[in-house]
């Protein structure tokens, strides 16, 4: 007679355990990400970056999130088909970044719709940050050499980062998200300096926009650490 009402007893534990709709409150990811300079230079180049998160989640659907970012900007080039001024940079940079994600789930009803269900993994997010540039620059004028484009080969300058995409959140047997497949657009703008290295006078050159680089990225997140509960089902069903 113990044997049977300890059963029950489990069961009914395990029961409770499944119907609180846990989820993880920390996380790492990793991603990748094709990136591309905006500048005052006719051409920019498509390049390869690489970041690295560190991640609470405030809930299942607002990941906030410090990463660490680096890659490589370039543009430009000898000829005046790449750059009217024949100039050309390459900038392998480094980014600190804070940022929060709001996913659809936070704020739409999905539990008994297929559809809604699918887009509650939709997001958008921003936050703030530093970039690190480390710049290779084309420096003296090739038309005047007697002319050497102002400008800084380095510094540290802050970033606005936008951000949206979609999360295809990955459940364990008892329907907790434990990974995430990412796919996502990110453009970041730059303020207090240029990714290209130039600051020319913009009366005689181009130079009348902010910086900016955008990211078309893929990454994986794992979610680990304590787990508290949420007040529906995470995976709608």
């Amino acid at each position: 007679m113990k044997k049977y009402f300890l059963f029950i007893a489990v069961t009914l534990v395990a029961f409770t355990a499944k119907a609180q709709y846990n989820y993880s409150t920390l996380g790492v990811g990793i991603g990748f990400s094709s990136v591309k300079g905006y500048t005052n230079l006719r051409k920019n180049n498509n390049d390869k970056a690489y970041d690295f998160n560190f991640i609470y989640n405030y809930s299942p659907y607002v990941p906030i999130a410090a990463e660490i970012q680096f890659g490589k900007l370039s543009g430009g080039g000898l000829t005046i088909d790449q750059d009217l001024h024949r100039r050309q940079y390459s900038n392998n940079y480094k980014a600190l970044i804070i940022h929060a994600d709001l996913q659809a789930g936070e704020v739409i009803e999905y539990e008994n719709s297929p559809f809604m269900n699918f887009i509650k993994g939709f997001y958008i997010g921003t936050g703030i940050g530093l970039i690190s540039n480390n710049l290779k620059v084309q420096r003296t004028s090739l038309d005047n050499p007697n002319y050497v484009f102002p400008g800084k080969d380095d510094g540290i300058n802050l970033a606005l980062p936008l951000r949206f995409g979609y999360e295809l959140k990955i459940y364990d047997d008892y329907d907790q998200p434990f990974m995430g497949i990412i796919v996502g657009y990110n453009h970041s703008v730059i303020f207090g300096g240029d990714l290209d290295g130039y600051s020319d006078p913009s009366g005689k050159f181009k130079n009348n926009a902010l910086s900016q680089y955008r990211q078309i990225n893929v990454g994986l997140r794992f979610n680990f650490g304590n787990t508290v509960s949420y007040n529906r089902s995470i995976r709608g069903r």
